[in-house]
């Protein structure tokens, strides 16, 4: 059966900015609106605001969502939000996903909301990128370019440290939130692992440690919350945040896939792996020189909970949004969205911290990362605020089956992108890492 692409997009007019006026929506709101319908991705943003310290994370497999630590009022309510007219608003002003939030962090980056066209986002400049330095190369995935970023901003006096994730001491495969401060510790944390982590949660920490300058390395879940929390004058919890490094993402997994399906079914146990990566298939590298692909729709049922509403694949609010899409593992898709992203990576080109080409010189990666940004958009709820819609193309209509062939098997469905092009889950770091 042949399918036809329309190329109508379903809404044409950018969704204006909020209206301005007074913000009274707490708790109670953001759970019936976000935490019980399926848009929280849990990227804690909510839990790391919160002045009272009353909201906590299940980072669990099958869970990563916030929830209340007090129970006076059940937890869809809290007694610190109670009150029609007033209250603390804190947490849904720092939600990524509470009503009119794209355009919020557009407004407060960019000045203006994105255009219906643009699928991936806002940007000044794309590149193609590899960190210069062999051994951020090799440590890191593909163009290495996060850590090595990473590490020019913490040379160059941009930053204290960085929230990004690191692994448990006796699981290098289970990814928890940590603060990185000197080379040493940014490169152990180097790699890809497609299992979720809010890195956000390694605030405390930093704070802790008398940081006042954060980068934040996260999936666009995570880097859309500063600019949100800016926006919405969530308070000062905010401001630490001076740069955002978004990665590109198309879902991560429950943590259960290693031992339910890469175990189980192949054999390879998570202890023996030593790099992994997503290229059309899920590739798994091993100790013992191995190297094996597994067919990503076998994947596809331990996608975690959260990546399946989300409309962000390109990291739509970070400084910089990176990922190791293209023809080239050696390279990563860079692009530069804000001024000051611009300004760093213009800076790492000019001392030769990095190689930069254009990006429009891999056609697979420009195709990609326009595909890939509307596949996502695809599943953003109707009912939820529209602006994630706007300008989304619908899906290719079937042809009536008289006038059709049947195509060949493996031919990929209108609603997603063809296996080989499917991406990796985060750019030269992981979804949730450096």
């Amino acid at each position: 059966m042949t399918t036809v692409e329309s190329d109508t997009p379903t809404g044409t007019e950018p969704v204006p900015p909020a209206q301005a006026g007074r913000w009274t929506a707490q708790w109670k709101e953001l759970y019936a609106e976000v935490i019980t319908t399926g848009l929280c991705t849990g990227c804690a943003g909510c839990v790391v605001t919160c002045p009272h310290d009353v909201i906590g994370y299940e980072h669990e497999e099958g869970k990563y969502l916030p929830f209340h630590l007090e129970d006076e009022l059940g937890l869809d309510n809290c007694v610190h939000g109670f009150g029609e007219g007033g209250g603390c608003t804190t947490c849904t002003r720092a939600c990524p996903r509470f009503r009119a939030w794209e355009p919020a962090a557009d407004m407060h980056l960019f000045g203006r909301v994105r255009e219906p066209d643009e699928m991936a986002g806002i940007w000044q400049q794309l590149y193609l990128t590899r960190a210069s330095d062999d051994m951020v190369h090799k440590m890191g995935q593909d163009g290495g370019l996060v850590s090595a970023m990473l590490i020019w901003l913490r040379e160059n006096d941009y930053i204290d440290g960085a929230l990004v994730s690191g692994v448990e001491d006796d699981d290098k495969w289970k990814a928890k939130p940590v603060v990185v401060e000197s080379k040493e510790e940014i490169l152990a944390t180097a790699g890809s692992r497609y299992t979720y982590c809010a890195n956000p949660l390694a605030l405390p920490e930093a704070k802790a440690r008398g940081m006042e300058r954060l980068a934040l390395v996260g999936m666009g879940c995570q880097t859309s919350s500063p600019p949100t929390m800016w926006d919405r004058k969530a308070g000062k919890v905010s401001k630490p945040f001076l740069f955002n490094i978004g990665l590109l993402c198309s879902k991560t997994f429950d943590d259960a896939i290693f031992t339910e399906l890469f175990e189980a079914k192949y054999g390879l146990k998570k202890q023996d792996m030593v790099k992994m990566n997503i290229k059309g298939v899920f590739q798994i590298w091993m100790k013992d020189g191995s190297y094996h692909e597994i067919d990503l729709k076998e994947c596809h049922q331990w996608t975690r909970e959260g990546c399946k509403s989300c409309p962000d694949f390109a990291a739509e609010h970070s400084d910089v949004a990176t990922g190791g899409i293209g023809e080239d593992n050696d390279w990563t898709l860079t692009i530069a969205r804000t001024e000051l992203g611009h300004e760093v990576i213009e800076r790492m080109i000019a001392d030769g911290s990095i190689i930069a080409r254009p990006a429009q010189t891999d056609e697979t990666a420009m195709r990609l990362l326009r595909l890939l940004s509307i596949v996502s958009r695809r599943r953003w709820p109707k009912a939820a605020d529209p602006a994630p819609a706007i300008g989304v193309p619908p899906p290719k209509k079937k042809a009536a089956a008289a006038t059709t062939t049947t195509p060949a098997a493996g031919t990929p469905t209108s609603e997603t992108p063809p296996a080989s092009t499917e991406p990796p889950a985060g750019g030269d770091g992981p979804t949730t890492t450096s």
